[in-house]
């Protein structure tokens, strides 16, 4: 597969999360795709490294933000909005519920209840056992520290509710869901704040491949046209 992934650049630069990724979050992610060409994108390089050109020639992208998400051009989300109608796979990780292109491709604020708590937990439970990310996943998955994300979750119905999430405040939240808009695949998956080493559990990870198999698309095409020109 041809990957690409996204991440804001703040965390090469801040050290809480230095500590925790030193060889940076993205390449942390890109190394669940040994095998795969992975390329990456940053803020710093973001019309650089997301073109019309790369985006064709990428099956699945992953997109991590953060509270940078006015800092994303438009036209690079409508870039990105548009390449997923037309075909290819899209993984959206934790903060980037607010990022411009997951916001462009629901059509809703997609706004929730969070709060930052040192000692909050979460229980990760698998809700749609049958589904192709769920496969080999264990029944509940303790995440020791993550910062609680909860209900209400303003986003249209989801194909399906592969994961839910309960946290030791007593909150609850739709932790990982499907859509598809158009050709693609969508999938968002609420684990990930940037303190914590998330993305080194070995369970995530495999949770990662398997979006990562599910939803690169069989089918691209070359324009996907609409009303108001958009794609969309």
């Amino acid at each position: 597969m041809n990957i690409l992934i996204f991440c804001e650049h703040h965390q090469d630069k801040y050290e809480p999360v230095s500590l925790v990724y030193p060889d940076t979050m993205h390449r942390t992610l890109g190394s669940i795709f040994e095998g795969n060409n992975v390329r990456y994108a940053t803020l710093d390089d973001i019309n650089e490294s997301i073109t019309e050109e790369i985006l064709a020639d990428t099956d699945v992208m992953f997109w991590w933000g953060h509270h940078k998400h006015n800092d994303v051009p438009d036209e690079i989300s409508e870039l990105v909005a548009g390449a997923v109608m037309k075909g290819m796979g899209a993984v959206f990780l934790h903060s980037s519920h607010l990022a411009k292109p997951f916001r462009r491709l629901l059509g809703t604020s997609c706004t929730l209840r969070w709060q930052v708590t040192p000692d909050l937990s979460e229980n990760l439970w698998v809700s749609a056992p049958y589904h192709p990310i769920a496969q080999g996943i264990p029944a509940v998955l303790n995440i020791p520290h993550e910062e609680m994300y909860g209900e209400p979750f303003d986003i249209p119905n989801a194909e399906d509710i592969v994961f839910m999430g309960w946290f030791s405040s007593g909150n609850v939240f739709r932790s990982g869901v499907t859509f598809k808009r158009g050709y693609g695949k969508i999938f968002y998956f609420q684990p990930g704040h940037e303190e914590y080493p998330v993305y080194h559990d070995e369970v995530i990870r495999k949770i990662l491949s398997n979006a990562a198999s599910w939803a690169k698309g069989d089918v691209r095409r070359e324009g996907f046209d609409c009303p108001n020109g958009s794609g969309i």
